[in-house]
């Protein structure tokens, strides 16, 4: 299934299902946080997939979608690699029931620490921006510093 208009309905809906019928009752659950997609946008060469956080009372996770025919679809559960500005993610090819094929690579496993949803919520537009800021260059070492006898213009 391709994705010419933004997934997040179809995408919380599926896991809206996920929780009823999978999920219910899991010791895991975070009942303060809900489903939601966020910042779903066209991304990579041409706009070819779809890329967004998912939150679940169970996790968060980043996923990416087909926009376009021809997108490349691993096998199930195979790995696969994206590069971004932040470093290089390993993502899962999955496919769900009213989604289509899509690749996840899970950000956070441990939701019991979140307080409230819009905490989760602040995680994940976090999580995207992050993604594409690259990390700090580390400074050039600091020259030698000079013995104290030289700094006096004394000699060492």
């Amino acid at each position: 299934m391709t994705h010419s208009r933004n997934p997040s309905e179809r995408i919380e809906a599926a896991f809206v299902r996920i929780a009823a019928e999978r999920m219910a009752g899991m010791p895991m659950l975070n009942p303060s946080v809900r489903i939601a997609a966020v910042g779903f946008a066209r991304h990579g060469d041409q706009g070819q997939e779809w890329r967004g956080v998912l939150v679940t009372p169970w996790g968060i996770n980043l996923l990416l979608l087909p926009a376009v025919e021809g997108w490349s679809v691993p096998g199930a559960h195979e790995r696969v690699f994206r590069n971004y500005p932040s470093g290089t993610f390993a993502f899962l090819a999955n496919r769900e029931e009213g989604v289509g094929d899509y690749l996840a690579c899970p950000l956070v496993h441990d939701m019991q620490h979140y307080a409230d949803h819009d905490t989760a919520l602040l995680t994940a537009q976090a999580c995207l921006i992050a993604l594409d800021t690259p990390p700090p260059r580390e400074e050039a070492e600091a020259p030698a510093s000079p013995s104290r006898r030289r700094l006096f213009g004394l000699r060492d």
